[in-house]
């Protein structure tokens, strides 16, 4: 009778290992989903910042200048804080506000003392620059790329919704205006009704939004 008690005691206990331990695999396997659809989503809004033709560089944005058989000046850069990039022959050009055409015909015009009929590509590699943030109660806080003409809603759309503990009516917006933070509020459910669509505020790079 022991030893039958014994061997069933001894089969709950793997079973419920096997349990525990098939529970940890379904929670490991949900997290890796849910990182593999963020980075997907990420991608996807990065991929369509790229595919504007009219995006303007910032700072920190990294850049591919491809000079066709000149293999010692084509690089990647990164634009510095203050605009730039550096190049051989032509040292510090003015990146920052042009967009990836306009920088590559700054870009020939001056290798053209050096170069005859310079070919001249740049492409953006990783933006930087253009981001807002996103951070309180909701599933997935960090930093998102800003994309043109992008509002608060959509912002907070791509976050993954908002968690049970989440103020959706004290939400707001911090930006930087002069020099100073100012703090915009949005009632979240007033916005996504449709009562106030001019609370559905665009979007300004730096911002963050926070979900209390």
């Amino acid at each position: 009778m022991k030893c039958r008690r014994y061997l069933i005691v001894s089969l709950g206990l793997i079973l419920a290992g096997g349990q525990t331990l098939a529970a940890q695999e379904a929670k490991a396997a949900a997290a890796g989903g849910k990182k593999a659809e963020t980075q997907k989503a990420s991608g996807a809004v990065t991929q369509a910042l790229l595919s504007d033709r009219d995006y303007k560089i910032g700072p920190q944005d990294i850049l591919r200048v491809d000079v066709w058989k000149e293999p010692d000046i084509t690089r990647q850069v990164t634009v510095r804080p203050d605009g730039k990039i550096s190049l051989p022959l032509l040292n510090d050009v003015q990146a920052a506000g042009l967009t990836p055409m306009e920088l590559a015909g700054v870009i020939r015009d001056g290798l053209k003392k050096y170069i005859t009929d310079p070919q001249v590509t740049v492409t953006i590699s990783d933006i930087n620059s253009r981001r807002v943030y996103v951070t309180g109660e909701v599933q997935r806080a960090g930093a998102y790329p800003l994309l043109p003409n992008m509002t608060v809603l959509q912002a907070l759309s791509s976050c993954g919704g908002f968690t049970q503990f989440a103020n959706t009516k004290k939400i707001y917006i911090l930006r930087t205006e002069d020099g100073k933070q100012v703090r915009i509020p949005v009632n979240y459910k007033d916005v996504v009704s449709g009562r106030k669509p001019e609370k559905n505020i665009l979007l300004q790079t730096g911002d963050t939004i926070v979900v209390p």
